[in-house]
């Protein structure tokens, strides 16, 4: 698995598709959240929190992360080089959890530079240092769990063509289902709004933002990452049948 990560990383970082993806997350969050003037920018919003942030931050990753994960498999099908790889002597979940842990290590990498929101807004309080730091923990927190959620589905939709831009379309999709979708659909039904909206990525992020770590959130978020990586791995083992 660790020689399946160090190939993802490398090919990341050997190419421009790891800076470019670092670099966009950045701009997109920081002229939402210090240039564009609207409900985003803290600057304006009079509060020291970090909760604009963490309402953009999913929609931006359910862009970037396809866009990492979508060649993980399609590009192996593309250039028949999924047989090779079949051929490591490796088990088929050391090979997707390597392809899983390349993406997931790029995005972290992405979002710890971020950081750096959490010393300016504190600076900015009055008094200094006048922030909600459980909740902005239990964000980052939240957001870990979110990108693993996010990767593991884009990782699964590579596997289903050889075309990347219908794995990355694919991965948009579920990802926005998952994220958005159940939470729409609860507003439609009602007397099982809640119910409806649990199934949601949203809802359990949401909970964690409170700086709470209810193990339900973590269950869910854990649940939905191994479903998509054996839904991969039996994929996987379909072509290879």
């Amino acid at each position: 698995m660790k020689s399946i990560l160090l190939r993802e990383i490398k090919s990341f970082f050997g190419s421009p598709i790891g800076y470019l993806v670092i670099a966009i997350f950045l701009l997109l969050n920081g002229l939402f959240l210090w240039v564009f003037e609207g409900d985003y920018n803290i600057l304006n919003s009079g509060f020291a929190d970090l909760s604009p942030f963490f309402t953009i931050s999913p929609w931006i990753l359910i862009f970037l992360i396809p866009a990492v994960t979508m060649r993980s498999f399609s590009d192996e099908k593309k250039q028949g080089t999924i047989e090779l790889l079949m051929t490591k002597p490796l088990s088929i979940w050391q090979i997707v959890n390597g392809k899983f842990l390349g993406a997931f290590l790029l995005i972290v990498i992405a979002i710890i530079p971020t950081f750096i929101y959490v010393y300016v807004i504190s600076s900015l309080g009055m008094p200094e240092g006048n922030i909600d730091m459980g909740s902005t923990m239990g964000s980052y927190f939240g957001l870990l769990f979110l990108i693993a959620g996010y990767t593991s589905i884009g990782i699964f939709t590579s596997t289903l063509s050889e075309n990347q831009i219908v794995a990355f379309i694919l991965s948009v999709f579920m990802c926005f289902l998952f994220y958005f979708g159940f939470e729409g659909i609860s507003t439609f039904v009602k007397g099982f709004e809640d119910i409806i909206a649990f199934f949601g990525m949203d809802y359990h992020f949401k909970s964690m933002s409170r700086g709470v770590i209810d193990t339900r959130d973590v269950m869910y978020f854990s649940s939905i990452t191994i479903l998509f990586l054996s839904l991969t791995v039996y994929k996987l083992k379909s072509l290879k049948s």
